[in-house]
């Protein structure tokens, strides 16, 4: 059983998937808006409904990383995760949230959110973020709470991926909680 802990921001609930979210989750990945930024973007109802299913027979039944279902008022409306990935050599944070959240300061509370968690729970020194180029929403927020562009990578289809990376800070408040 995984060990994905529940997370709590002002507005959100991050915890665990569940069977019954496996229609929503589906309509998030199916919506291109979304989908069109993650991974390697828009797949078929089959395969969303396939990864969704691996959440459970591998991610959670493997403890291999932590990944989340978003809530807000009870009801689904994104997916996060953070994961170690050789691409960036170390753990990135990958999130998303439905079209009707954003633009309400959802997605920076998610992503903060998901960097506390790294930091503090698991202890990172780092955290990393994988943007695609053309995604200046995403890349806007992530600098706005602390990530830098550190390199970009040339993906096989020409477009490019610019790796972002937030280091945790040493201070006099490092440490509480």
């Amino acid at each position: 059983m995984s060990q994905t802990p529940i997370l709590h921001t002002e507005r959100l609930l991050l915890d665990r998937y569940v069977p019954e979210d496996e229609d929503a989750f589906v309509a998030l990945f199916q919506d291109v808006r979304v989908s069109r930024w993650m991974g390697d973007g828009p797949a078929s109802e089959e395969e969303d409904r396939a990864l969704f299913g691996r959440i459970f027979t591998k991610v959670y039944a493997q403890d291999l990383f932590d990944v989340w279902a978003v809530r807000r008022d009870g009801s689904l409306i994104g997916h996060a995760e953070i994961k170690p990935t050789d691409a960036v050599g170390g753990h990135e944070i990958v999130y998303a949230l439905a079209p009707a959240a954003w633009g309400s300061g959802l997605g920076t509370e998610l992503a903060r959110a998901l960097v506390g968690h790294g930091f503090g729970t698991l202890g990172l020194p780092e955290v990393h973020a994988t943007v695609a180029a053309h995604n200046s929403a995403s890349l806007t927020l992530l600098t706005r709470i602390g990530f830098a562009h550190v390199r970009d990578i040339q993906e096989d289809d020409g477009s490019t991926t610019r790796v972002l990376t937030a280091h945790q800070t040493v201070g006099p408040e490092s440490g509480r909680r």
